[in-house]
């Protein structure tokens, strides 16, 4: 089995939940308005960066292969993160260390990641990307309003610096990202993937989602979180690069 595409925790750790966030009143909002409110909704740029750290533990189930397993994230700001899935006794890794970007996983090994893998892995590692939206991406456009599970959304188009362009869908009345619609490249191949998220909650004042169901993937899977903990201390050797035996 390769190695499971849940690269984009980030989006996962950082978009959040229903609240009871007034609505923007009047016409439809530009793109910059909709991330303030989404900063806002998800516990405010303060208590964003009152965090420095998060450790994130969970279950994964795929029902089209009919197994499961846990999940471990750990995260240090400014841009460190560790990715680990147990399935079945196997042990799927990957990790951003600041500065390098790797994987392990049983079929493959350990690999360095490079390209546009590389490029992914450092925007995606950003500890305070949910507050960071308008510096992460250059263009963010209104592209109208669609029905996500039974609710309105803004559905936004935004565009990274190498042109890359992810589908955000914001929640009218929360203000908060209910789905993203991205893609990334791993092995030589592009995955284009969507992100559901649902169950959400707040954790030391900001929200987080506890579920999250991703498909378009060769195995899609719906990870359910029952643990976050914020500013644990994490070492940096961590979140390095194995090394090869």
């Amino acid at each position: 089995m390769r190695w499971i595409a849940i690269a984009a925790m980030v989006l996962i750790c950082g978009f959040a939940a229903r609240s009871q966030s007034p609505s923007v009143p009047g016409a439809t909002p530009s793109g910059e308005q909709i991330i303030d409110r989404y900063v806002e909704a998800i516990g405010g740029r303060a208590a964003w960066q009152s965090l420095h750290s998060r450790t994130s533990l969970g279950n994964i189930e795929f029902p089209t292969i009919h197994v499961s397993g846990t999940v471990m994230i750990h995260e240090k700001a400014p841009n460190r993160v560790l990715q680990v899935v147990i399935v079945e006794g196997a042990v799927f890794r990957q990790g951003f260390d600041g500065k390098v970007a790797w994987s392990d996983d049983p079929q493959d090994g350990v690999k360095t990641k490079s390209g546009d893998e590389l490029s992914e892995s450092t925007r995606d590692a950003d500890f305070y990307r949910p507050i960071n939206m308008k510096k992460l991406y250059t263009k963010v456009a209104v592209t109208g309003q669609e029905d996500i599970s039974g609710q309105m959304a803004y559905a936004v188009e935004a565009t990274s610096a190498d042109g890359t362009i992810e589908k955000i869908y914001f929640d009218k009345q929360s203000g908060l990202i209910v789905r993203a619609i991205a893609r990334r490249h791993a092995g030589g191949q592009i995955t284009r993937f969507q992100q559901d998220l649902e169950d959400y909650g707040e954790v030391d004042g900001v929200k987080l989602p506890f579920t999250v169901v991703q498909t378009g993937s060769d195995a899609p899977f719906t990870i359910h979180f029952g643990e976050f903990h914020h500013n644990v201390d994490l070492e940096d050797s961590e979140f390095a690069k194995p090394d090869v035996q």
